[in-house]
């Protein structure tokens, strides 16, 4: 069987080259960082200080590899996830996997555009409710009228806001000695509250939405390119196809890493060391801040929480409205106009409406972004399994199925979110 070499040296391009084609990758890893995302990373650092900053550590080459694998599927296939799956796998299997996929992310979007207008009103004053509105108003809008290859360059201007949480840290005194101490060799506890925080974290940070929107965007690309093929039709693109994919998803990963373990090293020297150990949204741990680190790391925690959430909701909506075209075999593609896609469009809006429309209800965001946490976390481990086998399948992958270490790593992240999974539903019977 022939395997590319990917080993050898690939041409390096300028830096400003390489800027422009980080996207998907980079894309991708800060959406995770979303605003739910966030609350669950302050609680970690609230409740537990520096005892779980290990896990960021832990999950990155995870996350790189379930990332990469997914992202190679799309541009050697030409096709995103759900696509694959109808042509491969029964037709049961991939119709509950999207609509659970469409659950779980109409509750997050709900979630994150709450928090948003949380932490509007707590910069501005005014009504929650309506700067939530507005804000996914706003989202839904710039993916139904602006053409991908413009919108992504919005999206990619939105992770800086996730810097926000960088500069967070150097407003306030933190003891760095302890804190390399802590990460490398940190205190572990066999509690539920530790064990449910902790899976938490795995569950946050290796999210099925991720890998269907990281895919599709591979195909994205692809079709935005007109001299560019499926790889698997095109073996002799692999090599620089497959070095860009693994550098912008190396970055992508590591940033959003980097962010999660800044918002956790932020709470955990300033919430957990005072005491405050119960944070149930990021907006909750903005407010905490505030007479703790100073006006001005409350203000660059709050706006984090706003620039997140704009950058995460079109991608929660996005990997949604994919995996129901891919299901169906819709026309589907944010490069599309409306009226080309109406039922891809229809997803993101539906998605992205109803989730609007949860603010205004008398459901508990807390108890909804709970829910939602439990079925990614159901759904993940069989995606992931399908995710692994349609990548070493040469129907499907052509010549160009992953290689030894991207295995490793794939089946390592499967088996790790196996566990959490597992500790989940222990942790719910008792």
């Amino acid at each position: 069987m022939f395997t590319p070499d990917l080993t050898a040296a690939a041409p390096r391009p300028p830096a400003r080259e390489w800027l422009k084609k980080l996207g998907p990758g980079l894309i991708t890893g800060a959406a995770d960082d979303d605003p739910s995302g966030i609350a669950t990373y302050s609680q970690a650092g609230a409740q537990f200080g520096l005892n779980l900053l290990w896990t960021i550590l832990f999950t990155y080459p995870l996350m790189v590899g379930i990332q990469v694998v997914s992202a190679q599927i799309g541009r050697v296939s030409g096709k995103g996830l759900a696509g694959n799956i109808r042509q491969h796998f029964p037709r049961a299997l991939v119709y509950a996997i999207v609509a659970l996929l469409l659950v779980a992310n109409t509750i997050n979007i709900a979630a994150d555009v709450s928090a948003m207008g949380e932490a509007m009103t707590l910069i501005a004053g005014g009504s929650a409710h309506w700067y939530a509105a507005l804000f996914g108003g706003i989202s839904l809008l710039l993916q139904v009228f602006v053409p991908y290859s413009r919108y992504v360059r919005i999206l990619k201007w939105l992770t800086l806001a996730l810097l926000a949480y960088v500069a967070t840290v150097f407003t306030i005194h933190v003891p760095w000695l302890e804190v390399a101490r802590s990460t490398v060799w940190p205190h572990l506890e066999w509690s539920p509250a530790y064990v449910t925080v902790m899976v938490a974290v795995f569950g946050t940070t290796i999210s099925p939405y991720l890998f269907f929107w990281q895919a599709s965007q591979e195909v994205e690309e692809l079709q935005a390119c007109p001299q560019s093929q499926p790889l698997r039709d095109a073996p002799g693109q692999a090599r620089a196809n497959f070095h860009r994919i693994k550098v912008d998803t190396v970055i992508g990963m590591g940033f959003s890493n980097l962010v999660a373990f800044f918002i956790m090293l932020t709470t955990a020297v300033t919430l957990h060391m005072h005491g405050l150990v119960s944070i149930d949204t990021s907006a909750q741990a903005a407010q905490a801040l505030r007479p703790l680190a100073g006006e001005f790391a409350f203000a660059l925690f709050s706006a984090g929480i706003i620039g997140t959430g704009m950058l995460a909701v079109p991608v929660l909506a996005g990997s949604a409205a994919y995996a129901m075209a891919g299901a169906f075999q819709w026309q589907k593609g944010l490069e599309k106009s409306a009226s080309q896609a109406k039922r891809f469009y229809g997803i993101i809006a539906v998605s992205t409406l109803a989730g609007i429309g949860l603010c205004f209800t008398h459901v508990d965001p807390i108890k909804a972004l709970y829910w939602s946490a439990v079925i990614n976390g159901v759904i993940s481990v069989p995606i992931m399994v399908v995710v692994m086998l349609m990548a070493a399948r040469p129907a499907i992958m052509g010549r160009l199925v992953i290689r030894t270490r991207l295995k490793v790593l794939g089946w390592g992240a499967t088996a790790v979110m196996t566990v959490a999974v597992l500790a989940m539903f222990w942790m719910m019977a008792r």
